[in-house]
């Protein structure tokens, strides 16, 4: 009797011994060998709320492991199983789960972008976040008419110059209100920097007027090193108490109704905007400025010019300090301007 039962605990161990080898050998026989990868299951998400055992059966069921039990107890082994971090996450051919299951809990997921340019209007901002196919859709028409106070600005501020333009970089579901809050945050932050290190002028009384005035020159140039000089020019204008009489601010109070022509009569109606027909700044800015068009406002050139006029269509400016000056550039650009649209003869 005690010879079967030395046999019996003998065969047992023997078992248990053999037993735990080969759970020992397909254990790391699985953290040895790469995860199956393809243009189908490269992407994976873990979604939010998701536990190992959840995402272990993911990973199973898209192919990319074999044993979700084998995951699941490497999770637990190596303290990463309550680590996993919710997103998408771009996965790569030769990752091993130990690779694998790292990389979620690392929190490096994929990330979509969105470039906002400098000279663009909320509407076209807002066109571009409504067309973007991995920024999550949550705000309606009457939100959008609201939004500045949604993002925490005081009541009434148009959200017009209020967004940095940047390229953002996003994971997917980051939602459109989150997206505003982060660019209005940011051109909160850059314009209050420049405006603590700017040159004062009596003329911008506060960071809003800076940036309303950032806008105009946005738009008045594309060239950067005008930017200072453009930004002077409109100083020196109100300086002397002139009338601004810059072309974008009448497009701007235009709205809808402009058609890429700006007449006589255009330049003659009242707006808000019209700075031939109204003094000062305009009441908010026109476009977003980008960092270039807020430094030139706050750090312009030292001139005594008040007028310019591109020497060539989408060229340089020439810049006058006299009207009759000014004129005369103006006939140039317009005798160049019917030059470049003239055929060329064979």
């Amino acid at each position: 009797m005690k010879l079967l039962l030395k046999l019996l605990s003998f065969l047992l161990v023997t078992v248990v011994i053999t037993g735990g080898f080969l759970l020992w050998y397909q254990y790391d026989n699985f953290l040895k060998t790469p995860v199956s990868i393809n243009q189908n299951n490269a992407v994976f998400e873990v979604k939010p709320g998701s536990n190992i055992r959840q995402v272990g059966a993911q990973l199973q069921k898209a192919g990319i492991i074999e044993h979700t039990y084998l995951f699941f107890a490497h999770a637990r082994i190596s303290g990463l199983a309550d680590k996993l971090k919710a997103g998408e996450y771009k996965l790569e051919a030769e990752m091993r789960p130990d690779d694998l299951l790292k990389h979620f809990v690392s929190g490096k997921t994929l990330q979509y972008s969105l470039s906002l340019i400098e000279g663009k209007t909320f509407k076209d901002l807002k066109a571009l976040i409504r067309q973007h196919p991995n920024l999550e859709q949550t705000l309606t028409d009457a939100d959008y008419a609201s939004i500045m106070e949604k993002l925490g600005a005081p009541a009434g501020t148009h959200p017009e110059g209020w967004f940095y333009p940047d390229t953002y970089l996003f994971p997917r579901k980051t939602t459109d209100l989150e997206f505003l809050r982060r660019s209005y945050q940011d051109m909160q932050r850059y314009l209050q920097q420049a405006w603590d290190n700017r040159e004062p002028n009596p003329y911008l009384k506060t960071p809003y007027d800076a940036l309303i005035l950032a806008s105009i020159v946005e738009k008045e140039t594309g060239l950067p090193q005008e930017r200072p000089l453009v930004a002077s020019v409109f100083l020196n204008r109100l300086e002397k108490k002139m009338l601004l009489q810059t072309d974008p601010t009448v497009i701007y109070g235009i709205g809808d109704k402009y058609d890429g022509n700006i007449r006589k009569v255009d330049l003659q109606t009242d707006t808000p905007y019209n700075t031939y027909t109204r003094a000062g700044l305009p009441p908010t800015p026109i476009a977003m400025p980008g960092k270039a068009a807020i430094d030139a406002v706050m750090h312009p050139a030292t001139s005594a010019m008040f007028y310019f006029v591109a020497t060539t269509p989408g060229g340089a400016s020439k810049f006058s300090a006299t009207l009759e000056e000014h004129n005369q550039a103006v006939r140039e650009y317009i005798l160049n301007r019917k030059t470049a649209s003239e055929p060329k003869q064979p």
